[in-house]
């Protein structure tokens, strides 16, 4: 059996082998877009792995192999001291399963190969911070212990002796010189990271099947924090909210991706990256229209700039709220990517029960306690909770809103019991706004005016423990005590032609609920089509 295979136009495997990332990165390549090189280990080894408690027989020698193949089309070897070549290790399941897996980056930077980078880039300062983040998301890994990306020298170099410390008390000391050893370790710590609590509970969520397995793909490294002609971002082709037929989305210069979707660094509008960087923006704005030209739908791209270059390292279909969901349909059909039964098909009732979106009417000016960013559209009214467990207690007595700083995938309980989702940091691509857009949920990101502690929640005037009632909504970022009147809008003009579509498929015009008339459509278009009738989803696995 091959276990290992080329991120490469002409290979052919399923997306349950190679897993939703791998899979779009080889349609990107299709198209000729940029995509740093790399391999992906099938799902049958982390099925081994999880089973026998060890890799296949023969993956160790392919594995040899396939990096061998890697450092020949890169013209870097990992852990060379002239010429390094650094690695990303991430998962990738055939349903995604955003941030629920560990991550580890830039992989092989051992001392001696960050002395290399030093001299190669002639920016020591780049190198000492890049072995610390590869040291950080690899203790992290194989030993569930983070360190941080300090600022200062010295707090480097102490954080950098703190990092091996955990690494050689949990692996041994030699590892800090073997690369390949590094890789195979950080592989394994992919492959168990399947199993952990916040996997697990996020398939439990989303009713995917327990036995699958994540493929891990292993890709060279590009660098968003190499200048000030670098950066990382999260783009959509259009506004996961709205609708609107706009890139939208955040990015951070000088940062890395992990960093973009944790929601720790404060991350810029996208519009930023066109003044900054035209020809990058040129070049993403032509990526989005080849990617949405080919899969028929909106997309999503995470991407990284390394000195004013564009690569692209992952693709999906993006997560749209409701009545976004309603509009790119509509809008897909009328630019002719797609057609009206088509559009009809892609709307499920369940969302057409939420294409109107309410909103929050505040009667009381009192009341109103900041304003972030719409992460997610929608009203949620419940008591604050400042942790995931408090969330999970509170909610068996009614609604909660979970109100953090920011969100991690260790939050995953909490915020699958909340009713809605606050957060003071992060972006409209950061993991708490990601996760509400998957679990349908009103979320609002970046309330700046707010502070979270272990038991309340502050602005300048008051404090509100945790218990206490608010309301945020999604679509405006407004947060108010209390619980206030809600509006919802009439249809709007997307949703009034998905359903005239609908009425003329079926034939039926007599007055009835909008769900009535969506599935009375889709019972006329799947019979029409058969027991083997396509929807014609996108070529995109959905999820982040």
């Amino acid at each position: 059996m091959r276990y290992i295979h080329p991120l490469a136009a002409a290979t052919e495997q399923p997306v349950e082998v190679l897993g939703a990332k791998a899979h779009g990165l080889i349609e990107l390549r299709r198209l000729g877009l940029p995509v740093p090189a790399g391999f992906v280990i099938g799902t049958e080894v982390c099925r081994a792995f999880l089973r026998d408690g060890r890799f296949p027989d023969g993956f160790h020698s392919e594995l040899a192999a396939a990096l061998a193949g890697l450092e020949a089309a890169t013209h870097r070897r990992l852990g060379d001291t002239e010429k390094p070549l650094t690695v990303s290790v991430r998962s990738g399941a055939a349903v995604s399963m955003p941030g629920m897996m560990d991550t580890v980056l830039n992989l092989g930077l051992t001392a001696g190969a960050a002395r290399g980078l030093a001299a190669e880039t002639g920016d020591p300062g780049f190198a000492l911070v890049t072995r610390l983040r590869f040291l950080s998301s690899f203790a992290s890994a194989i030993a569930g212990a983070a360190g941080t990306n300090s600022g200062a020298d010295r707090a480097i170099h102490h954080t950098i002796r703190a990092a091996e410390d955990i690494i050689s008390r949990h692996v041994g000391q030699q590892v800090l010189h073997s690369p390949f050893r590094q890789l195979e370790l950080a592989i394994a710590a992919v492959c168990s990271s399947w199993d952990t609590p916040r996997a697990r509970t996020f398939r439990a969520i989303h009713d995917l099947p327990p036995d699958r397995g994540t493929a891990v793909t292993v890709q060279a490294m590009v660098y968003g924090h190499r200048d000030d002609h670098s950066g990382a971002g999260v783009v959509f082709s259009r506004n996961p909210n709205t609708g609107e037929p706009v890139p939208f989305g955040d990015i951070l210069f000088g940062g890395q991706g992990d960093e973009v979707v944790s929601g720790r660094s404060p991350t810029l509008p996208l519009h930023e990256l066109a003044a900054r960087e035209p020809a990058v923006w040129s070049c993403l704005v032509a990526a989005l229209a080849r990617v949405e030209a080919h899969v028929r739908d909106s997309c999503c791209l995470e991407f990284t700039v390394e000195a004013g270059e564009f690569w692209i390292l992952q693709v999906h279909r993006g997560k749209m709220a409701a009545g976004a969901a309603v509009r790119t349909a509509v809008d897909l059909a009328g630019e002719g990517l797609i057609d009206q039964r088509e559009a009809l098909l892609r709307i499920t009732t369940q969302q057409l029960r939420h294409a109107r979106t309410p909103r929050m009417v505040l009667d009381s000016p009192e009341d109103f306690l900041g304003r972030g960013l719409g992460a997610c559209p929608g009203v949620a009214v419940g008591r604050i909770a400042t942790s995931a467990g408090a969330a999970v207690r509170m909610a068996a007595a009614g609604p909660v809103i979970l109100v953090r700083p920011d969100t991690s995938p260790h939050d995953m309980p909490g915020l699958a019991a909340a009713a809605g989702i606050l957060t003071t940091r992060g972006g409209p691509a950061c993991h708490a706004a990601v996760v509400a857009r998957a679990l349908g949920k009103p979320a609002v990101v970046r309330v700046t005016g707010l502070s979270v502690d272990a038991t309340s929640i502050r602005t300048p005037e008051n404090t509100f423990p945790e218990g206490t009632l608010i309301a945020i909504d999604g679509t405006t970022g407004e947060v108010t005590a209390g619980s206030p009147r809600i509006h919802t809008p009439a249809t709007d003009p997307h949703l009034h032609r998905l359903l005239e579509w609908a009425d003329r498929v079926s034939g039926d015009h007599s007055p009835r609920e909008d769900t009535e008339r969506l599935a009375a459509a889709h019972s006329v278009l799947l019979g029409s089509a058969g027991p083997g009738g396509s929807t014609a989803r996108s070529r995109f696995r959905a999820g982040r």
